[in-house]
């Protein structure tokens, strides 16, 4: 029974889940003048449209800036067409003020995010741009989890000083006395000394002790973990943004040999960035196969533990990736996310990793693509 449990738990969040990814909840809250007696039905829904645009706007601004940069770009299309965007509205308050002429509402959406991305899409640079002309992209990203941690014991210096200082004074002191006499034949002879002594010592000791504790951070070693279906996850999502995308062990033939991918991965095997060496190699790499935008970056697995609400593994995706311009004589930064953090759920280790992973690499690659969207990338 724990066991169908947990699975039934697990299909449910699956469920809602992807519900939730295409439909989002939003609130929003307008206010509206009016010149008569009291509002009247034009003015009721001129506040209600409002009202649904301050949810959307609420709903990008939680998305974060990029996102929130492309709602002027659907901003007319959803007035334009609100039923298209937005699925359902209830309204939770609404207040006719007489005294200041004014009639203000409170409202709950749903908005559908599937048609929303697709009216942004739609609006970009690249998605405008003929096939042909296109801007072709390659992307590596790198799945890892910690494989071993190298710590060391701090190392302790001690030192002490000490010092004593001696004082010692002393003196002596004798006396005595002879005598003889002499009467007739014999001779008497007699002496009395006496003698004194004393001495004296002051020792002071003085202990200074000090010293000095060495630590060093500990070295960790990463192991790569297959991500063929990561791969299909960051192709879809750059390629509805309107992008030619390669993966990178695609383009590495076409490179001249300056760009591998192996030294890519042995770079983030042992650290949480690429050698000078190895980005330069990229950029000539990708310049010699005429792409001109790369996007590569991190997914690092942490470790597992229970979810206490559901009983279910959970495990955690700490997200880095950035997108280069390489046809620059300096190779721009055109778009970046992370660090940020994705959790994901199973009824095993395995399955709650895979779920970490697809999410993390469909916010990044999302977040991306809504970056260079707003630069105008074609």
């Amino acid at each position: 029974m724990p066991v169908i449990r947990k699975l039934f738990l697990l299909l449910l969040m699956a469920i809602a889940s992807v519900a939730m990814a295409q439909v989002q909840q939003g609130r929003g809250k307008a206010t509206v003048s009016y010149s008569g007696k009291s509002a009247t039905p034009d003015i009721k829904a001129k506040a209600n449209l409002a009202a649904q645009l301050k949810a959307v706007e609420f709903y990008y601004a939680e998305a974060g800036e990029s996102e929130a940069a492309n709602f002027d770009a659907v901003r007319d299309k959803i007035i334009a067409d609100p039923d298209r965007y937005i699925l359902e509205t209830t309204v939770l308050a609404e207040e006719d003020s007489a005294d200041k002429k004014q009639y203000t509402v409170t409202v709950r959406v749903s908005l559908n995010v599937a048609n929303l991305r697709n009216a942004v899409k739609a609006n970009s640079a690249v998605a405008k741009t003929g096939r042909a002309d296109k801007s072709p992209l390659t992307f590596l990203f790198i799945s890892r989890q910690v494989d071993s941690v190298k710590a060391y014991d701090a190392r302790v210096f001690k030192r002490v000083d000490e010092s004593v200082k001696v004082n010692a004074s002393g003196s002596t002191s004798k006396t005595g006395v002879e005598g003889e006499s002499v009467s007739r034949s014999q001779v008497k002879t007699n002496s009395a000394t006496t003698a004194q002594e004393s001495a004296g010592v002051n020792r002071t000791r003085t202990v200074e002790t000090g010293g000095s504790t060495v630590r060093r951070s500990s070295e960790s070693t990463w192991r790569l973990i297959p991500s063929a279906n990561l791969n299909q996850v960051f192709t879809s999502t750059f390629a509805r943004a309107g992008f030619k995308v390669s993966e990178a062990a695609l383009v590495e033939p076409y490179t001249g040999g300056q760009f591998k991918v192996s030294m890519v991965e042995d770079d983030y095997k042992s650290g949480n960035d690429m050698k000078s060496g190895t980005l330069q190699s990229v950029v000539r790499g990708m310049r010699t196969a005429q792409i001109p935008y790369v996007a590569v970056g991190t997914l690092d697995v942490g470790m597992a533990d229970q979810d206490p609400s559901t009983g279910l593994v959970r495990v955690s995706v700490t997200v880095n990736a950035k997108i280069y311009d390489v046809t620059q004589t300096i190779p721009d930064t055109i778009a970046s996310v992370g660090p940020v953090q994705y959790a994901g759920m199973g009824p095993t280790e395995d399955e709650a990793r895979t779920n970490a992973l697809k999410l993390a690499a469909n916010n990044a690659a999302r977040e991306l693509t809504s970056q260079v969207t707003n630069i105008g990338v074609r």
